[in-house]
């Protein structure tokens, strides 16, 4: 029940020519007591302007009871009782009246007999727990009844509380008070678990909104990567690409330099998700395999002609511009290769990026490169190059940490020896098979555990005698 306001009072003194305001809400005492103050320092007093208003705030819904019995005097009883103290009052003169009125407006409260003609209060109370409703009822049974089997039969049929008859109104007001409390936490609760619920539906709205999202991110930057498998007579190139989320921070992928040279690429921004594949999608464009004008591994020496920078001065070119023109906390390893495929000749620089392997034909596996430092976080970083010369039934793969720092359950990462291990293992199988079977051998290395991190590799593999050239 809403508590009435008390008056708001407004009160004028004019205290020796001077006229002051103030509120005396919400008791007029304090009010009177400060004009005897003014006349007691012996000044003119003249009391002006009272103005008294209601405060009306909206009052709740009053509380609905129903008063259960067969006696018309005893729910005249109880009824008027409950009216006094604010309630809405609804009677009935039995457990079936009182059940069709149950139906067609649910009290919040229910007092009922034990003892009555046709159906008891016991029978009544069940039958009352049994319908559906929207807020919790509360239910007193009102018997001479005080043996703990009978109790215990009331409550086990869904009652809250007993009142013994006569009734006695203080007794009767204090398990009122008792109801009215549940029903006041019972719909609090329920207003919450209401606001719980809309507010999880906005957020599965969201949820689902962003992953379908993410998942056209994804295709989007799956469709980064060049074409996944190229045949070059010679040599054939394969790309493969794991996210550890929807999107992700590594790359991999190729661009044509002359009909006997391609560039080759890996890269990985450090970080994972959406940010990362922003980075990812940046640092693609120059990388450019259909823009030579863009690419920064490529120089034009005329009109429509293109020469290959070195690897390192493109690293080095990447590194300047990351840190002077692109505002990011994101730096990222690479590896860079220009191949010629006509003699077989792999100009390579690292930039952080793993040692890329190259399994010779007879299956032995060794890892070259210097390393270096990662783009983006020094402005003297300095790349250096090495030259590999690669011969036929020979192959090399670029690849990212993810694959060597993969752990298995109890913490063990696969690291050059377990990637040496598993080439070796899969040497007669090649091209975006390997790459598959690979993926498939670290899964199991980490025991079908989500993989921490972004997986990525690009394999280069000479199946003829390359061309002297």
């Amino acid at each position: 029940m809403a508590r009435a306001c008390a008056p708001f009072v407004q009160i004028g003194l004019t205290c020796d020519g001077e006229h002051r305001k103030f509120d005396a809400s919400p008791n007029i005492k304090p009010a009177r007591a400060r004009v005897e103050s003014f006349r007691a320092r012996g000044e003119h007093v003249r009391v002006s302007n009272i103005r008294e208003s209601e405060c009306r705030p909206e009052r709740a819904a009053p509380i609905r009871a129903l008063v259960v019995d067969d006696s018309r005097v005893q729910r005249r009883i109880v009824s008027t009782c409950l009216r006094q103290w604010g309630f809405a009052v609804a009677e009935a003169p039995s457990g079936e009246a009182a059940l069709a009125h149950c139906r067609e407006t649910p009290p919040d409260i229910v007092l009922s007999d034990w003892m009555m003609p046709g159906m008891s209060g016991v029978d009544f109370c069940r039958a009352f727990r049994a319908m559906e409703r929207a807020n919790y009822g509360y239910f007193i049974l009102l018997t001479t009844k005080s043996d703990k089997e009978e109790v215990a039969l009331g409550l086990d049929a869904g009652a809250d509380d007993f009142l013994t008859k006569p009734v006695n109104a203080a007794e009767l007001r204090a398990r009122l008070a008792a109801g009215r409390r549940i029903l006041e936490m019972e719909r609090e609760l329920t207003e919450k678990n209401r606001l719980v619920k809309s507010t999880l539906d906005e957020l599965q709205a969201l949820y689902d909104s962003l992953d379908n999202d993410l998942m056209e991110a994804r295709k989007l930057q799956q469709s980064l990567l060049s074409e996944r498998y190229r045949d070059f007579g010679v040599a054939q190139l394969s790309l493969g690409l794991r996210t550890a989320g929807h999107v992700g921070g590594d790359l991999v992928g190729s661009f044509p330099i002359s009909e006997r040279r391609i560039g080759i690429y890996g890269l990985d921004v450090s970080g994972h998700g959406v940010s990362s594949a922003l980075m990812t999608a940046r640092l693609a464009g120059y990388l450019s395999a259909t823009v030579p004008e863009q690419n920064l591994a490529l120089r034009e020496v005329a009109p429509g002609r293109f020469a290959p920078r070195d690897p390192a001065e493109t690293l080095a070119r990447l590194n300047h511009i990351i840190l002077s023109d692109i505002d990011t906390d994101h730096y990222f390893t690479i590896a860079l290769a220009e191949v010629d495929l006509a003699c077989g000749r792999v100009r390579l620089a690292q930039g952080g990026h793993p040692h890329p392997a190259v399994q010779r034909r007879s299956g032995a596996v060794e890892f070259v490169g210097k390393g270096g430092l990662p783009i983006g976080l020094i402005g003297a970083a300095s790349f250096d190059q090495v030259e590999v010369a690669l011969g036929p039934g020979d192959r090399l793969l670029i690849y990212s940490d993810g694959l060597t720092e993969c752990a298995a359950p109890d913490g063990t990462l696969l690291d050059e020896a377990g990637l040496a291990r598993l080439m070796t293992e899969l040497r007669q199988t090649r091209g975006p098979a390997f790459l598959e079977s690979l993926f498939w051998k670290l899964a199991d290395h980490a025991q079908d555990a989500d993989l921490a991190d972004d997986v990525s590799a690009i394999l280069l593999e000479f199946t003829e005698s390359p061309r002297t050239g």
